[in-house]
């Protein structure tokens, strides 16, 4: 077999391995739109709620969420029935929530305290539509 065909053929599998490596030791960040998920997920804190209303008022079904200082939150809202979105002034947070869609809300949970999320559509909030953030130093 000719010597070049030979060491092209180790120069490839010596850079397929190098990249196998280089994955493995750092990782793959996945990115959705101008968003980059982390693959660290030892501090992140995932919660699923739904919007929706019924004969008794309009809601979120999850009314409280706690998390420590510095963990990174992830919160999947999917509106069920009507019109809403999701707020959280004190982290600039306004996100629209597409009816039978899930949306992905995430941040830094970088402010102790308690903090309360809401729809901000006109008599929502007034009619139930809010929970609380607790962020716990």
């Amino acid at each position: 077999m000719n010597t070049k065909i030979v060491l092209g053929i180790v120069a490839l599998v010596v850079l397929v391995v190098a990249v196998i490596g280089f994955v493995n030791i750092f990782g793959s960040p996945s990115t959705i739109g101008d968003v980059v998920k982390t693959t660290n997920t030892e501090n992140v804190k995932e919660f699923v709620m739904e919007s929706f209303y019924d004969e008794n008022g309009i809601w979120f079904s999850l009314k409280d969420i706690s998390v420590s200082k510095g963990d990174i939150v992830r919160i999947k809202v999917t509106n069920i029935k009507g019109h809403h979105d999701f707020v959280i002034d004190e982290y600039g947070i306004k996100k629209d929530t597409p009816l039978n869609e899930e949306v992905i809300i995430e941040f830094t949970a970088d402010k102790a305290g308690e903090f309360i999320y809401y729809c901000s559509v006109p008599g929502h909030r007034q009619k139930g539509q809010w929970g609380t953030l607790r962020v716990i130093e």
